[in-house]
């Protein structure tokens, strides 16, 4: 007999953004007259870049000619892309090799795929409130997990506690959740505290593009160290609007070296090489054209015209929060408000709430853990016109 993965069996019912596109779909069709506001998912709604659309299109015009036509292409991504990777990074002062970059279908898929390399023995770090997907692919595997808890207290950056031993450890920065962004001086400490006790990080920079401080860290790499003790993965989907093109990119150090239980001494670049070339067949051509075409100066520049409009859709809600009294992180760095729910709400009763009383879709904090309990995150990815309608409900009826 087949048997199953029991550890699916310990998995919550329900992905918490599935959860949350129920309710709003029952809310929706016994009420086909509101009309509501989805500050949930993030997901973008502005167009790809002009310059993106152009090489896209280029790239699938050269599929349709004999001569310029590709078919398989390397699992780790084509060496124009690589390049156009190495020069964004020397941007921010980060010298990678072009072997140390791996082009993949997103982050997400990433974070979870990783895990493939690493023993299941293995004590996983977590921040809470969490990206889901940390938590439950290590639950699919069956390892045990910690949590760092984050809190008003700490700024929601949880910090390494000596008395903790873990060896995976997940950091996000800008995080989601919460928006809160670690200093260079706080990644300093994490990356000490791998060293230390010879864990990894897996630095989740997904937000990276939305850091407007020149004081903080861009990539974990730009951390004294950091090379001999982490993974960095990266996404164009807010970055760029990839998030139905889908492209990203993890980059695992040449220095990054770990030890089989029996001792034998492995190269976790080489792992993640046998890995993808074993289980994953790349990222299209065309796609990964359209995300050459994102490094170039015209695609960052027409990128950031987009981010900059995002940007202003938080700073919106961020000010309205703020009019109310209300208490939040992020908006500043990163695309997502983390507010506190008002009048000692719980988190799906806020979420009850502004969806019927001022039909407005956000996510429940508690959906990230139980540290976001009592806490809700808005996104700034709706258009200019919702988020600003969404804002005059916030000031009349909150």
């Amino acid at each position: 007999m087949a048997r199953v993965n029991e550890n699916f069996a310990v998995l919550e019912d329900s992905y918490l953004f599935s959860q949350v596109a129920h309710k709003v779909a029952d809310f929706s069709a016994a009420h086909p007259e509101k009309k509501i506001i989805r500050l949930g998912i993030g997901d973008v709604t502005l167009p790809l870049a002009p310059v993106v659309v152009t090489a896209m299109q280029k790239a699938a015009a050269e599929m349709g000619v004999k001569e310029t036509f590709r078919g398989y292409g390397p699992e780790q991504g084509y060496d124009f892309l690589h390049e156009a990777l190495v020069k964004y990074y020397a941007g921010f002062g980060v010298t990678l090799e072009s072997s140390e970059i791996f082009i993949s279908d997103g982050a997400k898929s990433d974070c979870g795929n990783i895990t493939d390399i690493f023993d299941d023995a293995n004590v996983i770090l977590v921040p809470d409130p969490v990206y889901p997907v940390y938590l439950d692919t290590n639950i699919m595997r069956g390892r045990k997990i910690v949590f760092m808890e984050g809190s008003p207290e700490n700024g929601f950056l949880p910090m390494p506690d000596p008395t903790v031993k873990a060896d995976i450890i997940y950091l996000c920065s800008p995080n989601n959740p919460t928006g809160a962004a670690y200093s260079k001086a706080q990644l300093k400490e994490w990356v000490t505290y791998a060293c230390q006790n010879g864990a990894v990080i897996l630095y989740d920079a997904a937000y990276e593009a939305f850091i407007e401080d020149e004081t903080l860290p861009r990539s974990i790499f730009q951390i004294e160290g950091a090379k001999e003790c982490a993974i960095e993965l990266c996404s164009l989907s807010k970055t760029a609007g990839f998030t139905g093109t889908r492209c990203g990119y993890t980059v695992v150090p040449l220095r990054l070296m770990r030890k089989t239980k029996n001792g034998k001494e492995m190269s976790l670049n080489k792992m993640w090489l046998r890995r993808q070339t074993t289980k994953f067949n790349g990222v299209p051509y065309i796609v990964q054209r359209a995300a050459e075409a994102v490094f170039t100066p015209e695609g960052q520049r027409q990128c950031r015209e987009n981010l900059a409009y995002y940007k202003e859709n938080a700073r919106l809600i961020g000010a309205a929060l703020q009019e109310k009294g209300i208490t939040y992180y992020g908006g500043t760095n990163s695309p997502y408000i983390w507010m506190q729910c008002p009048r000692q709400m719980k988190s799906w009763e806020f979420f009850d709430f502004l969806l019927e009383e001022l039909n407005i879709v956000g996510t429940p904090g508690s959906g990230f853990g139980s540290s976001g309990e009592g806490w809700f995150r808005l996104t700034a990815f709706a258009g200019r016109k919702a988020t600003e309608e969404a804002v005059e409900r916030f000031r009349k009826l909150l």
